[in-house]
């Protein structure tokens, strides 16, 4: 063997190893750790920001919470954007204050398949202001027997949709 092919010794290397040996010889584990701890970070994001499905069980107050005059209408926003809103008529027929409502809106194609449907809050019309202002029911909750327009405003829907008007169904109230 001649001086060409023999290595060179670095300083600290001990007599006769080679460099070759103790890049075999790293310590993979915490490069290992480290890639767990990331899988789980991205699990545990995923498993808490996800959304909640809508519960099967109806809020027993749902039945008494009644939508008509249902129609749509569309409007430009300031980014040169579309918006739709789907107003109507929201009636209280039973013996509580509602304060809050979400409804679930089933967008449908053609084919009457379901294309989307959101669940989204309820803004209802506030009584006694100087201009059509729709906002929180919790700032005018609608009382046992009382009516009031409400408002739902979509800044998306799937452009598979039918044109129709969507199918609207209470899922959620809050009473007081």
């Amino acid at each position: 063997m001649g001086d060409a092919e023999k290595k060179p010794m670095l300083a600290g290397e001990p007599f006769g190893s080679s460099r070759v040996e103790q890049e075999e010889n790293r310590n993979w584990t915490p490069m290992i750790v480290g890639a767990v701890l990331v899988v789980v970070a991205i699990a545990l994001i995923v498993v808490f920001t996800r959304n909640k499905p809508v519960s099967n069980t109806p809020d027993p107050y749902a039945a008494n919470v009644q939508i008509s005059d249902v129609h749509m209408a569309t409007a430009q926003n300031f980014a040169g954007g579309s918006v739709t809103y789907i107003e109507g008529t929201l009636s209280n027929t039973g013996t509580k204050k509602i304060t809050g409502a979400r409804v679930q809106v089933t967008f449908r194609n053609s084919l009457n398949e379901i294309v989307d449907d959101p669940v989204l809050p309820v803004m209802a019309l506030q009584p006694d202001t100087p201009i059509v202002d729709y906002g929180p029911m919790d700032r005018a909750p609608i009382g046992p027997g009382q009516k009031r327009d409400f408002r739902i405003t979509m800044e998306h829907i799937s452009a598979d949709w039918n044109g129709q008007v969507p199918q609207i169904k209470v899922v959620g109230v809050s009473t007081n």
